[in-house]
């Protein structure tokens, strides 16, 4: 490999990383306000809803093309985001409960 190609793995693993940690924060954030008004707050809700299902693929495309070293950073950034907006080190028990957005499942 040549010195592009390791450049452009770099920004591609670090890519990868970035949309990794961001599916994590919206799978974890609340943005809605109390008192918003609910077509507002479903509007809201459904783009990131789908913000957040599109991220997910493209990791998911990644982590297809079978290169380990994608892999292992895809994990690392949910595992990091996951980290910082879930685990309770960073969060009281009662904030960890909640999110504007239903949980992703198979």
């Amino acid at each position: 490999m040549n010195k592009h190609s390791n450049r452009l793995f770099v920004l591609l693993t670090a890519f990868v990383f970035v949309l990794s940690f961001l599916i994590e924060w919206l799978s974890h954030c609340r943005v809605n306000k109390p008192g918003s008004s609910n077509v507002a707050a479903g509007l809201l809700q459904t783009f990131l809803h789908a913000l957040r299902v599109g991220l997910a693929y493209i990791v998911m495309l990644a982590v297809m093309s079978f290169n380990v070293g994608v892999l292992l950073v895809a994990v690392a950034g949910h595992t990091l985001g996951f980290f910082f907006f879930a685990s309770r080190i960073f969060n009281k028990p009662a904030a960890v409960t909640g999110s504007d957005l239903p949980p992703m499942s198979c």
